[in-house]
């Protein structure tokens, strides 16, 4: 394996990582909590 693949697996790993770690927050928010959110996220551009 090279370095690049090693370091590309670790990196794909942290990202998973971190998703699971938003999804477990996320699912805990109240609705107006998500409201906020989207509405916060939407307006930087991360959704549409």
């Amino acid at each position: 394996m090279s370095i690049t693949n090693s370091f590309s697996q670790s990196d794909e790993f942290r990202r998973m990582m971190l998703i699971q770690q938003i999804e477990r927050s996320v699912e805990q928010l109240t609705l107006q909590e998500l409201e906020a959110l989207s509405y916060d996220m939407s307006t930087k551009g991360y959704i549409k």
